[in-house]
């Protein structure tokens, strides 16, 4: 019981990070699209990005808990631990997040002659894929260890 607590915490870490790295993913790619000047850069990243990059990873947090609950039982089960699983898995949570917010949460009505930037869809699923690698960073490479025999085979022979 207490391996499967530990994984637990450990997931919830993963998930923790994975926010927040994804967070501070879109953070930069938003201080990217303002086109600062290299020189004016630190006095932008130095205050707002400690205060926004939690904030967001918030949202992230509440908007991908149920598809990344999905997505980590599927690999808890599997066991796979593979980095390149989890960044897929992160842009396959983020696209579903997308679809929920923008497309299946507008009545029709609201919904016609909205149309969502390619760029920000592609920068949301990007950030997905940089939580997906944070989550397996945490703890993607330790995934299905809970299911593996604690107790080592003795030695051949006796």
């Amino acid at each position: 019981m207490s391996r499967i607590l530990a994984r637990f915490t450990i997931v919830l870490l993963g998930y923790a990070a994975a926010t927040l790295a994804a967070s501070a993913f879109l953070n930069l790619l938003a201080l990217g699209a303002l086109g600062l000047a290299p020189e004016e850069t630190p006095f932008v990243v130095a205050g707002p990005m400690f205060v926004s990059v939690p904030v967001v990873a918030l949202f992230i947090g509440y908007f991908a808990f149920f598809p990344s609950v999905v997505a980590i039982l599927l690999g808890e089960i599997i066991g796979r631990r593979d980095w390149l699983l989890h960044a897929i898995a992160g842009g396959c949570i983020s696209a579903v997040v997308v679809w929920l917010f923008w497309y299946a949460s507008m009545p029709q009505s609201e919904f016609d002659g909205l149309e969502l930037e390619l760029h920000l869809i592609f920068a949301v699923i990007g950030s997905g894929m940089v939580g997906g690698i944070a989550y397996w960073l945490v703890a993607g490479r330790s995934a299905g260890i809970w299911r593996e025999d604690s107790i080592s085979p003795g030695p051949s022979g006796s």
